[in-house]
């Protein structure tokens, strides 16, 4: 497989090069993107593909399910990185139907398994978690198994985008007079297309 990613790799240095020969000593003076994007991890979604960005446009983080907890240290040091040292002023939260993380939190919860103690465990966990609590402020007399898995991914992607909302890097970002527009969106793998929820 890396033989093959190299491969690929190499024709792709060789395109840009043939367009601009300039191309690759352009981004090596530093980085400006216009957004931090927060997507799944999930290998059908890549932020740069779907958007058609450039290298340089967008910061990206990826995690599964696209989730936003205050005590994971990954996002929240690019989150603060991206708006305290690059300025990024936009963050997109993207999920996608059909994510698998959705589906495994929820499947995992039905079968009503004893919590394991594993990282993935513990995600799928705090997933569905803040996928009830979410709902049961927006459809309280619903329970999620008469909901879509359409519904249940939109809901998710709102979910994290409040998640994302209250989070202390946007809140000290706020506090100090910077103004951070948010967006939730969700991907639609059978049509390829972007939809803005939040």
């Amino acid at each position: 497989m890396l033989n093959a990613l190299m491969a690929r790799n190499r024709s792709w240095v060789q395109q840009q090069k043939s367009r601009d020969p300039h191309y690759f000593i352009n981004h090596v003076s530093g980085q400006q993107p216009q957004a931090l994007w927060i997507g799944c991890s999930d290998s059908r979604v890549p932020a740069e593909v779907l958007t058609c960005a450039h290298p340089g446009e967008l910061f990206v983080h990826r995690n599964i399910a696209s989730m936003v907890l205050e005590d994971d240290e990954s996002l929240m040091s690019v989150l603060q990185y991206a708006l305290q040292e690059l300025g990024i002023s936009t963050v997109i939260l993207c999920g996608h139907y059909g994510c698998g993380g959705v589906l495994a939190a929820l499947e995992r919860q039905q079968r009503q398994t004893l919590p394991a103690e594993d990282p993935l465990s513990r995600k799928l966990q705090r997933l569905y978690q803040s996928l009830k609590r979410y709902m049961n402020l927006y459809q309280p007399d619903k329970e999620i198994t008469q909901t879509s898995a359409r519904q249940i991914a939109e809901y998710h992607v709102m979910a994290q985008t409040l998640n994302l909302i209250n989070c202390w890097p946007i809140k000290e970002a706020q506090r100090q007079g910077k103004e951070i527009a948010i967006f939730g969106c969700i991907y639609e793998l059978h049509s390829g297309r972007l939809k803005k929820l939040v």
